[in-house]
């Protein structure tokens, strides 16, 4: 016998005036082990809580293009008003997540401030890092990942990130995230803003992350997949009731250095459960660079099985040279949200001669003639200015003591010299 019951919540946003949704609430009298994904896949994030509830979470309904899936907890009646609470937290996605398929607005998540410093050895200023992140934002990101709430122990780059937040500028209509790999990089995130009565506040989302593989997690979180998101789970309703964005992030969801290929149907399981948590989005992460096209298409394929393609995001190094390719594979496929670094900052110590992350300028190049637009904030007129971009990439590089890696990169800045050139030497033969 199945029981429902429908809520109606109205969400206002910048471009909605008011969303419906209802909300389907469905109670098998037992839930039967084989229904687990993650289970099938010899994934055992932990023994769940016993059917204590009149009713658990199956999934909701928001208009006719968006569902997904949400938390399959137990819910005592009292504590009904508490998730529609947290539900709100989630729904505050970006404001085309859900029109992006159809209208081919494509998002890029910038990650050079977090992902593409985390691995430079030498100490890198808390006020280069301000400044970058301030440049990025003027330049029209609206999502910047600008840190991680790590131990300085194992990652001494991100041991400036609370000092880094609190001294960036908070522009409107730009998202500041940072990562958080478990509980205690969240009470001190916590502790961070409750201190600060910054408005809007110092960060409104965090970033969780595991592996599709034990081996990877192992060595980076030393534990397993399974254990790693039985952690990650009361993290992320944590950061949900405090009202934060969660984005989730899997690791060598196409080759593990350890493993070798990887199965994908682990990386949907992975990616399910991230979801199931309630990340509003699931960043699959080809770390050592190894993808293809073909290979791309076919693990996104199998992950949409279990998570709407809405709420995936690509996350491709350029090691092997096929990062711009599988971007293009990954949109195919109906993802719309592209992570990047500016200058191409950032790399695996796993994959030797890596170039790190799909650099910004490169993908945002290759999409400008395309059918594809990239989204931006107002600072950037609605999208990401390329040419404030390439000077971000050269300027952040030269910190660094090296040229900028981006492709278009070098040649719109070789361009520019040129044209200088030539320029100068019409003038002097005017003169003359």
């Amino acid at each position: 016998m199945f029981v429902r019951q429908w809520f109606s919540i109205s969400v206002v946003n910048s471009t909605t005036a008011e969303r419906h949704f209802r909300r389907f609430l469905i109670s098998p009298p037992h839930r039967p082990k084989s229904d687990s994904p993650a289970q099938s896949s010899g994934l055992d994030p932990g023994k769940q809580s016993q059917p204590d509830a009149i009713c658990k979470v199956q999934h909701f309904i928001i208009s006719p293009m968006f569902s997904f899936q949400a938390p399959r907890c137990a819910l005592r009646t009292s504590q009904v008003s508490r998730q529609l609470c947290r539900t709100q937290a989630q729904l505050r996605v970006r404001t085309f997540a859900t029109e992006a398929a159809a209208n081919n607005l494509v998002n890029i998540v910038e990650v050079g401030p977090r992902d593409g410093l985390q691995n430079e050895k030498g100490v890198i200023p808390v006020d280069v890092k301000v400044e970058l992140i301030n440049r990025l934002a003027r330049a029209g990101a609206q999502n910047v990942e600008v840190g991680s709430f790590v131990s300085p122990k194992w990652v001494p780059q991100m041991g400036g990130t609370p000092e880094v937040i609190c001294k960036m500028e908070r522009l409107p209509g730009v998202h500041y995230a940072v990562l958080v790999p478990n509980q205690r990089g969240l009470d001190n995130l916590f502790a961070l803003l409750s201190q600060s009565n910054a408005s809007p506040p110092l960060s409104d989302e965090i970033s969780i992350f595991t592996a599709a593989t034990d081996a990877f997690t192992r060595a980076n979180l030393n534990t397993t997949t399974a254990e790693s998101l039985t952690r990650l789970e009361p993290v992320a309703r944590a950061a949900l009731d405090r009202g934060l964005r969660v984005r989730g992030y899997v690791s060598v969801v196409i080759a593990c250095p350890y493993s070798g290929q990887v199965d994908y149907k682990r990386v949907r399981d992975v990616a399910k459960a991230l979801a199931d948590m309630g990340c509003y989005e699931v960043s699959l992460g080809d770390t050592v660079g190894q993808g293809t096209p073909e290979k791309v298409a076919e693990m996104i394929e199998e992950v949409k099985k279990s998570v709407p393609v809405e709420n995936l995001a690509g996350h491709f190094h350029d090691t092997y040279g096929t990062a711009i390719a599988n971007v293009f594979a990954a949109l195919a496929q109906g993802i719309r949200t592209i992570d990047s670094s500016v200058g191409g900052l950032g790399g695996c110590p796993y994959s030797p001669g890596a170039t790190g992350n799909v650099a910004t300028e490169d993908v945002l190049y290759a999409l400008k003639d395309s059918q594809y637009k990239v989204a931006g904030s107002q600072l950037g007129g609605g999208t990401i200015d390329l040419d404030k971009m390439v000077d971000i990439g050269w300027w952040i590089s030269e910190q660094l003591g090296r040229e900028s890696v981006s492709r278009a990169g070098r040649a719109i800045r070789s361009r520019r010299i040129l044209e200088a050139q030539l320029a100068k030497s019409g003038e002097t033969k005017a003169k003359l």
